[in-house]
């Protein structure tokens, strides 16, 4: 078996972590051994992985392996899409990097779930004051 030439990068998305493998041939989206469809069922979801390739005009032209651990579908989603991004600005000695730069897919979004307080409801909330 003849092995392919990819570009591999790790993205992150709150708690999820992708390992992308990028290859140069034309193929489909494959997220742990399933389809993108099959994997992500709402278009929301779809659209937030494939944003890479509408920023840089490529869709169709790369095949995409991704595995991901941990959070929920949006952190995947967001973790796949950053790994694809990272990826991309690595092929043809940083081809697409400005492109992707601009519209801000290759910084790392590092908004995570604030902890709860102790003697608090929330991270925030608090019980409602009373004066008298």
């Amino acid at each position: 078996m003849v092995e392919q030439q990819y570009t591999y990068a790790v993205g992150r998305r709150k708690t999820s972590v992708a390992q992308v493998r990028l290859y140069q041939d034309a193929g489909p989206v494959i997220v742990e051994d399933k389809l993108i469809e099959d994997a992500f069922p709402f278009s929301t979801w779809q659209q937030i992985i494939n944003e890479p390739f509408t920023v840089t005009n490529t869709q169709g032209k790369f095949r995409v392996v991704a595995k991901v651990k941990g959070g929920g579908v949006s952190g995947r989603a967001g973790a796949i899409r950053h790994g694809i991004s990272r990826a991309l600005a690595e092929i043809d000695n940083g081809r697409y990097r400005d492109e992707l730069k601009k519209a801000g897919l290759l910084t790392r979004d590092s908004r995570v779930k604030e902890r709860k307080k102790p003697g608090l409801k929330g991270a925030r909330k608090a019980k409602q004051y009373t004066k008298r």
